[in-house]
């Protein structure tokens, strides 16, 4: 007899041996306390170099996780192979540094339960977030959020946060148009899926940064600006930058910031 609904959690990793060991056991302690839903729970390895794929195998030995091997990088690549092989009713990412309280893990999902949204989305930059990290990552996450609304019409306060959830439909319409396999696939997915009126829920969460983040800044912030700028010029995001029509909840009814 089915217990409830069924959840992929998908940890992308890279070059993460001194993290992954923790991380997988404290989601695993807070997950087996969330009994109403059936959790499988993935670390997907995206060309790590170090110990983590070993790591990653021995968690799955001992029954902590089930994992996954790419040989080619990217966060998004990871998140497109995992979530296409799953048959779980909602797929679900968050980073492997916890950044994102796993309190929120409900808020994540409750919606997608309830037939509330197709898709959820953590917030560190909404009202009501609580957010400690350096004020030059601050900045630049303000300034390239304003961009991508600014660039694409988009109603999302917070396109990069790494907490994110959506329906099994959702994935299987979205994921093959998206076309960026590494940072910017999450601000491409969450743009696709407004276009196409798929309705998004926007929370605000609790977060910390990791001070050891494996995200390098300059780098991003090119391959960011590059794909804002290949959405802007594609003529399927050349629309008004009018609100929704669908009336979706995009960013529970608050202006951006």
């Amino acid at each position: 007899m089915r217990l409830g609904p069924e959840v992929c959690l998908v940890l992308p990793v890279l070059n993460e041996e001194r993290q992954l060991s923790f991380s997988v056991r404290r989601t695993r302690e807070v997950l087996d306390r969330m009994s109403h839903w059936q959790w499988d729970l993935v670390v997907v390895d995206n060309g790590s170099t170090d110990r983590t794929w070993d790591i990653a195998r021995d968690l799955e030995r001992r029954g902590w996780a089930r994992v996954m091997r790419l040989e080619q990088r990217g966060r998004g690549r990871a998140l497109r192979a995992a979530w296409l092989s799953s048959e779980a009713d909602f797929l679900a990412y968050m980073d492997v540094d916890l950044s994102t309280d796993l309190r929120h893990l409900g808020d994540l999902l409750e919606p997608l339960a309830l037939g509330l949204a197709d898709v959820t989305v953590g917030s560190r930059l909404m009202r009501r977030a609580e957010v400690r990290r350096s004020w030059i990552r601050g900045v630049l996450s303000r300034n390239y959020n304003r961009l991508a609304r600014r660039l694409t019409g988009s109603g999302i306060v917070d396109h990069q946060c790494g907490f994110k959830a959506m329906t099994r439909g959702a994935a299987r319409a979205l994921l093959p148009q998206v076309e960026n396999n590494h940072w910017f696939f999450d601000t491409e997915l969450l743009i696709l899926a407004q276009r196409k009126g798929w309705r998004i829920r926007e929370f605000p969460v609790v977060w910390t940064e990791d001070e050891d983040s494996r995200v390098r800044l300059m780098g991003t912030i090119l391959e960011e600006f590059c794909g804002l700028w290949r959405l802007r010029t594609r003529r399927r995001f050349r629309s008004s930058t009018a609100p929704d029509p669908s009336g979706h909840d995009l960013g529970n009814g608050r202006r951006p910031p």
